[in-house]
C-alpha cells in the first residue's frame, strides 16, 4: 500500500485543481479521508482475520462496490457538505476507489479485490513500480524513506504537475 499521504494526495490534487467552486473545502477534507478509509481493514489482523480472506486487508474495503456505497452514504449528506448530491457522489466514490487502484501498482501484498463481492481475485496493475509501505511500527525507517522516494516519483510528481497544469489552465480561462 502506498502511504496514507499519498492516499490523501488525490483529492487533495483533484479539489486544488477544480476549486472550491465546485468542490467545497468540506467535500475535498471529506474525500482525503474517504481515502485513507479502506486500509481501516488492518484492524481484521488484530481480529484473527486471515490477509487473503475477503474481510481481511486489500479485501472487500478495496472494492468498487465499497467505494461506491461511501459514494451513496456521503451524498445522503451533500447539502453538509455543500455540493449537489451527483458531484458528492462521484468525488467520494472516486476518491475512496483512488485507494485500491494506487494499491495496485505496488510491489507487495497480494493484490486488490477490486470486484468483491462478485468475485475475491485479487488484482494487480500490469505495472507494480510503487514500493509497499511498511506498517507504522516500521515507517520510520530508511524503508519508509525508500518508499516515500518511490511515491514521490511515481504519484506526487505526475500528479502535481497534472493539477498544477490544471489550476493554470482554469484560471487562465476565467481571465479570458
Amino acid at each position: 500500500m502506498p502511504t496514507i499521504f499519498t492516499h490523501a494526495l488525490l483529492p487533495l490534487a483533484a479539489g486544488a485543481a477544480l476549486g472550491t467552486a465546485r468542490l467545497p473545502p468540506r467535500l475535498i477534507a471529506a474525500g482525503m479521508l474517504t481515502a485513507v478509509l479502506p486500509d481501516a481493514d488492518v484492524v481484521a489482523f488484530k481480529l484473527g482475520i486471515d490477509y487473503a480472506h475477503a474481510l481481511g486487508h486489500r479485501g472487500a474495503s478495496h472494492s468498487l462496490m465499497f467505494a461506491s456505497l461511501c459514494g451513496m452514504i456521503a451524498a445522503c449528506g451533500a447539502r453538509w457538505f455543500g455540493a449537489p448530491a451527483r458531484t458528492t457522489f462521484l468525488f467520494i466514490a472516486l476518491s475512496a476507489a483512488s485507494h485500491p487502484l494506487l494499491d495496485m501498482f505496488t510491489d507487495g501484498g497480494l493484490g486488490v479485490a477490486l470486484f468483491w463481492p462478485w468475485s475475491d481475485v485479487r488484482h494487480f496493475a500490469p505495472w507494480r513500480m510503487i514500493e509497499v509501505s511498511p506498517f507504522v511500527n516500521r515507517f520510520f525507517s530508511a524503508r519508509g524513506i525508500d518508499v516515500l522516494l518511490s511515491e514521490l516519483r511515481w504519484v506526487w510528481l505526475p500528479v502535481l504537475t497534472s493539477a498544477g497544469l490544471l489550476m493554470w489552465l482554469r484560471r487562465r480561462q476565467a481571465t479570458l
